[in-house]
């Protein structure tokens, strides 16, 4: 497997990596920051309770709905919304200060979250995740163990509208069982390919 491209330092972009449930968006963020150390994982803030293996500030900021508000009331959050009645955030901090300082770096957002991080960051990059196809995303979710039977229907049903979203974004990536890294290698080649054009357009 041949190594995963360089990317130029600058311009440092921000990357939205959005898709349906069980597209694996998760995995693709982690293994760019795997292969990009310089790449700030942005994390989300949610009041939802944390679960085993979940690290504050790693997988998520947990916040009470009393903090929540005050962030939200200070204008902390480049955007929010309520998912399956928890509330969750991105802290507009998570942004600013890396790309700020030249780093890129990457937010898993749902498509909602992303159409708003893009009115309030034009030059963001949008990448949809998709496992291909609404049948692939029901036996993927039905896999995990983190979610309950109507948690699941839910998602499976939201899936048929994440799935007509996907034009809306800037780039579409299939990510089929087993290939995690031939997808995270043809996000970063996007990722290379943005970096290089911005960057020639800002050449004098």
């Amino acid at each position: 497997m041949p190594d995963p491209p360089e990317l130029l330092a600058h311009p440092p972009l921000l990357i939205v990596l959005s898709g349906t449930s069980g597209a694996g968006k998760d995995s693709v963020r982690d293994l760019l920051v795997e292969w990009y150390p310089h790449m700030h994982r942005v994390v989300t803030a949610t009041t939802r309770p944390i679960r085993h293996g979940e690290v504050e500030g790693r997988d998520y900021h947990f916040l009470t709905d009393t903090e929540f508000d005050e962030v939200l009331e200070d204008g902390g959050f480049v955007e929010h919304a309520v998912v399956y009645g928890r509330r969750y955030g991105v802290p507009r901090i998570e942004i600013e200060n890396p790309l700020s300082s030249g780093c890129d770096a990457v937010a898993r957002v749902d498509i909602q979250g992303a159409a708003t991080i893009k009115t309030m960051v034009p030059d963001a990059v949008l990448i949809f995740v998709t496992p291909g196809s609404v049948e692939e995303t029901a036996r993927r979710m039905k896999s995990r163990d983190t979610d309950s039977e109507a948690d699941r229907r839910r998602r499976e049903e939201l899936a048929v509208n994440e799935l007509a979203a996907a034009s809306d974004f800037d780039h579409i990536v299939l990510n089929e069982t087993g290939k995690l890294e031939e997808t995270t290698r043809a996000v970063a080649a996007i990722i290379a390919a943005e970096k290089r054009s911005r960057a020639g357009r800002l050449a004098p």
